[in-house]
């Protein structure tokens, strides 16, 4: 591709970017979904007018935009954060996961779909979008228990999805008759590898950064960050979501001359995700997904049921107040990359139904990245009116 056409492309994307955002003054629609819609829109799906090169640019852009998102998740788990919401936090986010699992899972088979089908599709749907909600709650500007709380379960979420999905995979390798052993294996190092990775750098910049000079602006400091667990964790085959968590939350709580590094990205990390959700609904291909219909449509219902269901129940567990009990299932509806690299792993482990993996999962993605953001959006303003005509109801 011309570089002047590249550069074409870009500017016009930043301005959809500009787009989208008007939308959302004038609409009910959040930027996320204007630009996921405006995504499938020039995509395969629609016109399918963007060049071929952009599809190839995705991988690496999201993997900027949500080793971005991890960090700045990561810091939202500071010991005063954990101390007044925690127990919320691991409760309820243990919770959704579970249930997710059981009731997509279990309803699925109920369908008629085959088993090992069934379960990889219940551990893809654990998977949230960090990013989207991320969005949605600065977009809002909300803050309070609430939306903090939101942020602490979406941060740790994907952690524990990323478990089950482990031991999904291990099951249905049994199942299969495949090896079982290796699998285990790949996920103990995965989880373990991105630990590590996740403490290597962070420690490292919790003490290092913000001292060459005071008062500097650091986003030097604070993509090297980024890039650094980004970077080692793909290279090792690691989660860098789960690495870029775990840096995120030692700076914020080691870190105690600044709290900039977050800050930093917060300013430079608005381009990358506006391409990244554009390049999202772009990504959406109609081959054969007409054939599975039925089997997106009952993710897509059971997957709605199980975040509502898992979310009260959690609640409930936590001692949480009816308000929060009733809407934070819904405010976990999102999903996006990490259920897509779900279903690329699911997908290399079981070739014969790679193809329908990825397109249910692309297809039930797209349409919660689309109404998912509307759910946050809505959770966020019914709690906090709620918080107004009673203050302090839905703290911890």
């Amino acid at each position: 591709m011309e570089f002047h056409f590249v550069l074409i492309i870009l500017g016009g994307l930043f301005a959809i970017g500009l787009l989208a955002d008007a939308i959302g003054r004038f609409t009910a629609l959040p930027r996320v979904t204007s630009l996921i819609l405006l995504g499938v829109l020039v995509g395969p799906a629609g016109l399918d007018v963007l060049p071929v090169q952009f599809h190839e640019w995705f991988e690496f852009l999201a993997a900027i935009a949500l080793a971005m998102v991890a960090f700045l998740l990561g810091g939202s788990l500071s010991h005063d954060q954990l101390h007044r919401h925690g127990r919320q936090i691991l409760i309820v986010s243990i919770a959704v996961v579970v249930t997710t699992v059981f009731m997509v899972g279990g309803g699925l088979m109920a369908l008629g779909v085959a088993p090992v089908l069934a379960l990889l599709l219940a551990g893809i749907a654990t998977a949230t979008a960090p990013a989207a909600t991320l969005d949605v709650i600065k977009e809002s500007g909300i803050k309070g228990g609430f939306a903090q709380t939101l942020k602490g379960i979406v941060a740790i979420d994907d952690a524990w999805g990323l478990i089950v999905f482990s031991v999904i995979l291990s099951v249905a390798n049994g199942l299969a008759g495949n090896g079982v052993t290796a699998v285990w294996q790949q996920g103990l190092w995965e989880l373990f590898g991105a630990l590590f990775i996740g403490l290597a750098i962070g420690f490292p910049a919790a003490y290092l950064s913000g001292r060459l000079k005071s008062g500097e602006p650091m986003q030097t400091e604070a993509l090297a960050i980024v890039f650094l667990c980004a970077g080692l964790s793909i290279w090792l085959e690691v989660s860098y979501l789960l690495a870029g968590i775990v840096s995120g939350m030692v700076v914020v709580n080691f870190a105690k001359h600044h709290t900039r590094p977050f800050h930093e990205i917060e300013n430079i990390e608005q381009p990358f995700m506006i391409i990244f959700f554009f390049l999202a609904g772009a990504s959406l291909h109609v081959t054969h997904w007409l054939e599975l219909v039925e089997i997106v449509a009952a993710c897509i219902f059971l997957r709605i049921v199980s975040r509502v269901v898992g979310g009260w129940l959690g609640g409930k567990l936590s001692g949480s107040t009816d308000s929060f009990n009733r809407w934070i299932g819904a405010a976990l509806m999102p999903q996006a990359g990490v259920a897509i690299g779900m279903a690329l792993v699911a997908g290399h482990h079981f070739p014969d139904i790679r193809e329908p993996i990825l397109t249910i999962t692309i297809t039930t993605t797209i349409v919660f990245e689309i109404l998912g953001p509307l759910a946050t959006r809505v959770s966020l303003r019914k709690v906090s009116q709620r918080q107004q005509h009673r203050p302090g109801a839905d703290g911890p």
